[in-house]
């Protein structure tokens, strides 16, 4: 940066071959599978700028870092101060940016898929170009790029792997039904070549409909075995984690616990929360001294719904963070002596689980908690608990939010409430 041309990849790699050891290549003290972080939250509260920061700490480390941005809207060439590509481009010694173009991991992922769905949308009239939009189902196209979280960690090329998502939690949802996909590729998949072509005559011939070819059929086939690659990745507490990056504000900090019991839910960790642009202490008084007092109520609200999940602040700063000045600032109040690549917490603070007799229950750590402190209620989809002076609101999945608790019990420094198809409205441990 500073006025120096970002290289292309094809020269990083034609360098790359006259060194004596390759830039790719992985290091003696390499790990068999980087660390891979991914950052997420509400749009607009700063998570590419948290993101950016991260990987020029990893890259100050001497770790071999490479971040992307999954974000249709990309603005991390903007932070990073460089022109990015669709491929890892190097920014300085030992961190790579990316922008991955969703257009292209569509054609490598959907391509087949997408001509037959084109061909049958305009037989039945649509026209080309709304065909060729409505065949990408909703979210895909941020699926297909998370992907590559997949490629560079199999590559060997890097350490860590920092990934700026999209301000969605939805994609995270699409990896989490491996068992689903499992279902599939060993029970459907087998079969479905031999009824598709005793049924291809007969729809040809009754509906004027073609079915899928082997192409389709073989791309959907090593899709869903990558999404089940993709999250067993993501499932490694060991190596693998999620931020949720925030702002001290009520509609952010409801989104990121939406989120927060969705990434339980499913088995993935989070391991820090960000909470971003928190008013200085010299704003105390004056127009901004309600509005800091009003975020400090937040941030309490922050530690007591994601503990023991570590909480990471980073004050509003007088500056735009662009640039490496900036992002080094930025990493330096988040992390202080830290390494962004450690795992800040290694365990799920909730967990969802259901029994064979159809029960739900949900497992919340209370540590150091008493039988006599501990209290909950339901609230329409928000279950609050409640132990001495700490409190936990969480945020139901909506097939938890029809149900009512029907018991609970407080045991080894977690709470573990039973959830049935009727009961009472609150229950005491």
């Amino acid at each position: 940066m500073g006025g120096r041309p970002v290289r292309s990849v094809a020269r990083a790699e034609a360098v790359a071959v006259r060194s004596p050891r390759p830039r790719y290549a992985p290091a003696a003290s390499q790990v068999a599978r980087p660390r891979t972080i991914l950052y997420t939250g509400k749009g607009g509260v700063g998570k590419t700028s948290v993101a950016a920061a991260s990987a020029l700490r990893c890259a100050g480390e001497g770790l071999r870092t490479v971040v992307l941005s999954t974000d249709p809207a990309h603005s991390l060439s903007d932070s990073l101060g460089g022109e990015l590509g669709a491929d890892p481009t190097p920014v300085r010694e030992n961190l790579w940016g990316q922008e991955v173009q969703a257009q292209r991991e569509m054609e490598a992922h959907w391509a087949e898929m997408r001509r037959w769905l084109g061909r049958v949308l305009v037989d039945r009239g649509v026209m080309d170009i709304a065909a060729e939009e409505l065949t990408v189902p909703p979210g895909m196209d941020e699926l297909f790029s998370l992907l590559q979280i997949k490629r560079h960690v199999e590559s060997g090329e890097f350490d860590v792997v920092i990934v700026d998502c999209a301000p969605t939690g939805e994609t995270l949802r699409l990896l989490s039904f491996p068992e689903i996909a499992q279902w599939w590729l060993e029970k459907v998949f087998p079969l479905e070549g031999r009824m598709l072509a005793a049924a291809r005559p007969v729809a040809k011939s009754f509906f004027d409909l073609d079915l899928p070819g082997a192409d389709a059929l073989d791309e959907v086939h090593r899709l869903v075995r990558n999404l089940i690659a993709m999250n067993e990745i993501l499932r490694d507490r060991e190596r693998a984690s999620i931020r949720l990056v925030m702002n001290p504000d009520r509609m952010v900090i409801r989104e990121a616990q939406r989120t927060f019991t969705y990434l339980n839910l499913y088995g993935y960790l989070t391991d820090a929360v960000v909470v971003n642009r928190i008013f200085p202490a010299e704003l105390e008084q004056g127009y901004f001294g309600d509005w800091r007092r009003l975020q400090a109520e937040r941030l309490r609200e922050v530690e007591q719904g994601f503990a023991p999940v570590p909480l990471l602040r980073a004050r509003y700063f007088a500056a735009e963070v662009v640039g490496e000045e900036m992002l080094e600032r930025l990493g330096d109040e988040l992390f202080g002596e830290r390494s962004p690549a450690e795992v800040m917490h290694d365990e799920l603070p909730r967990e969802i689980t259901t029994g064979p007799d159809g029960t739900a229950r949900v497992r919340i750590s209370v540590p150091f908690a008493e039988r006599s402190e501990v209290s909950l209620k339901k609230v329409g989809s928000e279950l609050v608990v409640s132990a001495g002076r700490e409190r936990r609101t969480i945020i139901l999945p909506p097939a938890l939010a029809r149900r009512d608790p029907s018991g609970a019990r407080l045991e080894d420094g977690a709470l573990e409430v039973s959830f049935a198809d009727a009961g009472p409205r609150s229950a005491q441990p």
